[in-house]
């Protein structure tokens, strides 16, 4: 099967042909001549393999990876990782688990492993594959146990043209943090839920990348493909692609969890269904307020930045559970525009009514949570401002490197040769209380 699969690309690329990428008929851009899909068909060789941020960071490891179906065993070796290499003689061993998918493209075989018991802060190698088929060895490094600054990246939309044009983005991203904890995606990785070339590209963009950066990521409504039911499920490929925390109500496994890194506590929630039984469960997890910040993510805004858009139920939901336990951050997607918030608390109504008393109000708030929207791929919609928007860009791709200290949350935002569009500072004072200092000049007041 793999000497098939050489032999098929080898013609492709003589020939100067490549099949067309399956072309998108629901949006307008052009779309690009791509690669053979044999380029993205499994072999004996692990590919696609992925970090996935855990709930015990700290001490534990989870990695995902993909190989043909005849490849049954799972196994990953880690050691601490060590100057030059004899560190090979001193890996342990550990079993993993594997599952069939069957895609557009035939049959792949997806593996998961774990490694717990790790040590805090720590740097380990680890490699995956079945005994004889193997992956290079990757370097990670394990959270620190207690409050300890960090990075970490923000993606808005990668979702089309992945490959050719979200690959600049990610890298650069890569490039100015090499060392961030983790990668945070607010959903619409992909355009087509069900499209294994897609999937393929995201993982060709991000290179080695996600092998030693865990991704932490929300599905977008373009990660639901539609069901046998006529209604919308959860895309084939999220939970074999990734290994996030099991936890939310009841049919939401690895779409809606939490973790505490290092003095704070990230929250994925599924903004594409079951949203009042994630109030509940929301409520529960930012009861407690022993992390220093609390930072959620989802894909759908709380307050749209393109024309026509508005998630009242969202907002109505979730924002008044945001102001009262203490959120400080935002992070979302899905309007392909960029936008970002002062501090605002729950006004209930329509936008156009949100929009109305924010813009009679307009000071910047003494308390509540800073929303972002944001883009990292090539498509765009028209941007709306509105008062409840204290920045904003269009046509632009953006990436967020955002800095963690237990008094001090940094945030800026890149476009995609890497000059800063936007930044502000969150600073946390001894008695608990937050102030909002904006490093970059404001637009005037849409």
């Amino acid at each position: 099967m793999f000497a098939r699969v050489l032999v098929a690309v080898a013609v492709a690329v003589v020939g100067g042909r490549g099949v067309l990428a399956h072309e998108d008929h629901d949006h307008d851009h052009t779309p690009a001549v791509g690669w053979p899909d044999a380029l993205y068909l499994p072999t004996p060789f692990p590919d696609r393999i992925c970090l996935s941020i855990t709930a015990d960071a700290a001490h534990e490891i989870a990695v995902t990876w993909r190989t043909e179906p005849a490849t049954e065993a799972s196994r990953l070796e880690i050691a601490v990782a060590e100057g030059g290499p004899d560190f090979v003689g001193k890996a342990v061993r550990r079993e993993g688990t594997s599952t069939l998918l069957t895609t557009d493209l035939g049959v792949a075989r997806y593996h998961e492993a774990r490694a717990s018991g790790l040590e805090p802060a720590t740097r380990y190698l680890y490699r995956v594959g079945d005994g004889e088929h193997w992956s290079e060895w990757c370097q990670t490094e394990t959270s620190a146990a207690e409050a300890k600054p960090f990075v970490f990246v923000y993606f808005g939309d990668a979702q089309n043209d992945v490959r050719s044009h979200w690959s600049r983005v990610v890298r650069n991203a890569f490039r100015d943090a090499p060392r961030a904890a983790f990668f945070l995606h607010a959903g619409d990785l992909i355009n087509r839920a069900e499209s294994d070339r897609e999937w393929g590209e995201w993982f060709e963009a991000s290179g080695f990348i996600h092998r030693t950066i865990p991704a932490l990521a929300t599905p977008g409504n373009h990660e639901m493909a539609r069901g046998d039911d006529g209604g919308r499920r959860l895309s084939h490929h999220w939970r074999p692609t990734f290994a996030f925390p099991e936890q939310g109500p009841e049919g939401l496994a690895e779409t809606c969890y939490a973790i505490d890194y290092q003095g704070a506590r990230f929250i994925s929630l599924n903004s594409n269904e079951q949203v009042a039984e994630q109030t509940q469960w929301l409520a529960d997890v930012l009861s407690d307020d022993s992390p220093t910040w609390k930072i959620v993510t989802f894909h759908h805004p709380i307050f749209s930045s393109a024309k026509g858009r508005d998630n009242q139920q969202l907002r109505e939901a979730w924002q008044p559970l945001f102001d009262r336990l203490g959120v400080d951050l935002v992070l979302q997607g899905h309007d392909h525009t960029y936008a970002r918030s002062p501090r605002l608390t729950f006004q209930p109504g329509s936008l156009e009514e949100v929009n109305v008393a924010v813009g009679r109000q307009r000071q910047q708030s003494d308390t509540g949570t800073v929303y972002v929207v944001s883009v990292s791929g090539p498509k765009m919609y028209d941007l709306e401002p509105q008062p409840v928007m204290a920045t904003w860009a269009t046509r632009t791709q953006l990436y967020q490197v955002i800095s963690v200290e237990p008094d001090r949350l940094s945030y800026r935002a890149l476009n995609a040769i890497g000059d800063v569009h936007d930044a502000f500072r969150l600073e946390r004072a001894a008695d608990g209380s937050t102030s909002l200092i904006n490093d970059v000049e404001q637009p005037d007041t849409p």
